[in-house]
């Protein structure tokens, strides 16, 4: 006979083994789904993937208890055609979607069936809590009333945003689609084109800045941060940078306090770690990188708070957190906050090449983590994933059929996010200001009709990887995008155009 310890670690490693791998049955699974969705944070800024000078410990935990996957991406390279993917299963192209003002109409087609849309079908509550940046109204919003269509619109049950990002205006909290806190005898005008004598204006009061800024960002003045845009009225509806974090996070955990007996779906969308990045005190010097440094550790406090909320509620073995971001890093996006200078020896993309804006690795490929543990064993996958796949393989966990119409670029992959299966995507497609296709370990870049890169990209001191010849890398021996192999594999070059001619103009190319 065994001795009795023995029997009872024996005991325990099964108990862990079943609760670790428990087999769920597909199409009947109801988790609650958690997508934590951070701003401009790149493959390397966390510490299970190499961050220097700054400490990730409750993503690091996620990803112990999950699984972290080494080559999962982002649409695009950008953060509203990202978003507009995530949401819709198709492609930002399709819709000619881009980088919009603070004032810009809602860019998701109402009649789509989008990703809340598909999980409410499915018995779900749906929330978004946090940056929206997909627009919001008809083409003139009213900010002094309820702001249609938005979130409610396209799936959301219910919506708490900051309506573009934080460097645009209206600096306001919108709830249900309606202005927190406003007072409606100093009602709030938002204008791009035009000046509006609300607030200071950047150009004209530097000393009032907290932190100065390119061109771009000379707009109205509000918590002594220049935006982009000109607002004036909603005095007392004005947020201050310090204490979004926070705000964001309470309101986070009060819809998983409100859902929490029945199957929800929360989109948590954080604004860090984009800029203006304004660290609330409790992470000033949280890193040795300075404010972007800061916020990374300030947005690893809001992933830690959101997890303990679920284990005080015991629903974290049920449900399903992703955490991922919307686009690459940058380290210099317009307001001057030290992050090339105090960057040292961190490299926020990891060893690959690009950023933001760029169509190099860097600017899609993402720190993604799936943590689910009724259903999922902790390790490791370096399957080929898009987040645009997302929509599909969530509607085949929950058993909802898609419709021809619904997320036309949504692959189903449901097996792979899970890690029960090594392989994900043939091809994954990769937007930025050009096209870039991935087969395996090619990439390939689609030449430009000019290689001229725009000043303002040039400012940013992003390579975006223009090239009017084409593109070809082999990642695994080269996954920092170094040397062009384009000369040396014409078949794979033109066999990759082909496929790329596919998705960018199928009626053309059958």
């Amino acid at each position: 006979m065994f001795p009795v310890t023995n029997l009872l670690l024996s005991f325990f490693v099964l108990n862990a083994f079943l609760v670790f791998a428990q087999e769920i049955k597909i199409g009947k699974e109801k988790p609650n789904i958690v997508l934590i969705y951070v701003d401009d944070l790149g493959y390397g800024d966390i510490g299970v993937n190499g961050a220097i000078g700054v400490k990730t410990p409750n993503i690091d935990k996620l990803a112990i208890k999950g699984i972290n996957f080494t080559d999962a991406h982002a649409t695009a390279a950008t953060c509203t055609p990202s978003r507009y993917s995530l949401l819709t299963g198709q492609y930002a192209f399709r819709n000619k979607a881009h980088i919009i003002n603070g004032d810009a109409p809602l860019i998701i087609d109402t009649e789509m069936r989008t990703l809340p849309d598909m999980l409410k079908d499915a018995g779900y509550t749906t929330g978004v809590v946090g940056k929206w940046h997909l627009g919001l109204g008809n083409g003139k919003a009213n900010w002094n009333g309820t702001v249609s269509p938005g979130p409610k619109e396209v799936g959301f049950d219910y919506s708490f945003l900051i309506p573009a990002t934080g460097d645009r205006v209206p600096t306001v909290y919108l709830e249900n689609q309606k202005v927190v806190g406003l007072d409606l005898n100093d009602s709030i005008a938002v204008s791009y084109t035009t000046r509006l004598d609300g607030y200071p204006i950047g150009t004209e009061h530097p000393e009032l800045l907290k932190q100065h800024t390119d061109g771009q960002h000379l707009g109205s003045i509000t918590n002594g941060i220049s935006r982009i845009g000109y607002m004036k009225g909603g005095k007392s509806a004005l947020w201050i940078d310090e204490e979004i974090p926070f705000v964001l996070t309470k309101k986070a955990n009060s819809f998983v306090d409100i859902n929490k007996k029945n199957p929800f779906f929360l989109f948590f969308s954080l604004h860090d770690i984009h800029q203006p990045r304004i660290a609330n005190i409790k992470f000033v010097e949280a890193s040795i990188m300075g404010p972007r440094g800061d916020v990374i550790a300030q947005m690893d406090w809001c992933v830690g708070q959101i997890i303990e909320k679920l284990e005080k509620l015991n629903l974290v073995n049920n449900t399903m957190i992703i955490f991922t971001s919307d686009n690459g890093p940058i380290l210099d996006d317009g307001y001057l906050d030290y992050a090339r200078e105090l960057v040292g020896e961190h490299k926020p993309g990891g060893v690959y090449r690009g950023s933001k804006y760029s169509i190099y690795e860097a600017g899609t490929r993402m720190p993604t983590i799936i943590s689910w543990p009724k259903a999922i064993r902790p390790g490791t996958s370096h399957a080929l994933l898009s987040q645009v796949d997302l929509y599909a393989s969530l509607a085949k966990l929950v058993g909802q059929k898609l419709k021809k119409e619904d997320a036309v670029d949504s692959e189903e992959h449901l097996k792979a996010w899970l890690g029960k299966k090594t392989k994900g995507r043939e091809i994954l497609l990769e937007e930025a200001y050009a096209f870039g296709l991935r087969m395996n370990d090619f990439k390939y870049i689609m030449p430009k009709k000019s290689n001229k890169i725009p000043p303002w990209i040039t400012r940013k001191f992003v390579d975006p990887g223009f090239s009017i010849e084409p593109q070809l890398f082999n990642l695994k021996t080269d996954p920092s995008e170094s040397k062009n192999i384009a000369s040396e594999h014409p078949d794979m070059v033109n066999k990759m155009q082909r496929l790329l001619n596919n998705i960018l103009e199928p009626n053309e190319s059958k």
